[in-house]
């Protein structure tokens, strides 16, 4: 099957899962939120969310195996699987900030072929696929074309729970506040990496990731023009906790600035 007719068909089931979503939206009660660990919260919204996610794409590829969020379904390895984040930004969610997604991506034999990501408040539907192009609502998108750092609004994500490196990303931060036109933190990276692929945000960078944060907007910035790398510009951004995504014109800048969080962690 062709990644286009995938995505498709992979389409509806994301859409019907943003109406669930956004019909319990204000609906959660105190008593109904888990902590899974410091600063990670989940509700029931989560993890129905992501059982309907699994039903509707097992049908599209019976064969696939699924990496999810909240382990609703066991994780295995397989030649397809689908990486997915059923609510990224649950944060947000809960306290009523409209910023929250879905993010569904599609692996085949290790490298990312396929992403959605919909930004379900905002109904905004963002997706790639593998040579076919980035879009939005229907729309191609591309990543922008500022040459400059200094010209550049950049996103990141604020360390939740993996504070040892927290000096030296204070100092990052502040060098990008003096170095670029600012700095936006939205607390949910499939909408970082989304606006970095419609040139909304001319970059954005961030650590202690996991794959279901950034499988679709890996393919979503690479399809819209843009560049995707670790931090030491290599590609280990998937399973290496660590992404950056920019326009190529200021991808090696951002590298430039974020070279110290490499540094050795000082053992108190």
């Amino acid at each position: 099957m062709k990644y286009t007719e995938i995505l498709k068909k992979a389409l509806p089931v994301v859409e019907a899962t943003g109406r669930y979503i956004r019909e319990a939206h204000g609906k959660v009660e105190a008593q109904q939120i888990e902590t899974k660990s410091l600063n990670s919260l989940v509700s029931y919204v989560d993890k129905t969310a992501e059982k309907l996610l699994v039903e509707g794409l097992k049908d599209i590829l019976p064969e696939a195996v699924f990496l999810t969020e909240e382990e609703t379904i066991s994780p295995k390895k397989g030649t397809w699987r689908w990486i997915i984040d059923p609510l990224d930004g649950t944060t947000n969610f809960l306290h009523a900030l409209p910023i929250f997604a879905i993010s569904v991506g599609l692996e085949y034999q290790g490298e990312i072929v396929l992403g959605i990501i919909e930004s379900v408040y905002l109904q905004e539907t963002f997706y790639a696929s593998k040579g076919g192009g980035a879009f939005k609502n229907g729309t191609p998108i591309q990543v922008s074309d500022r040459p400059k750092l200094s010209d550049s609004l950049l996103a990141t994500g604020f360390p939740y729970y993996d504070f040892d490196r927290s000096p030296d990303y204070l100092q990052v931060l502040g060098n990008f506040m003096r170095k670029s036109r600012g700095i936006r933190r939205y607390g949910a990276a499939a909408i970082d990496l989304a606006y970095v692929a419609c040139g909304v945000f001319d970059g954005f960078f961030e650590y202690s990731l996991h794959p279901w944060d950034v499988a679709a907007g890996i393919i979503l910035v690479k399809e819209a023009g843009g560049k995707i790398s670790d931090f030491e510009g290599g590609s280990n951004y998937l399973e290496g906790k660590e992404i950056v995504a920019s326009n190529p014109l200021i991808h090696q800048p951002i590298l430039n600035e974020v070279a110290i969080l490499h540094r050795p962690v000082a053992k108190i």
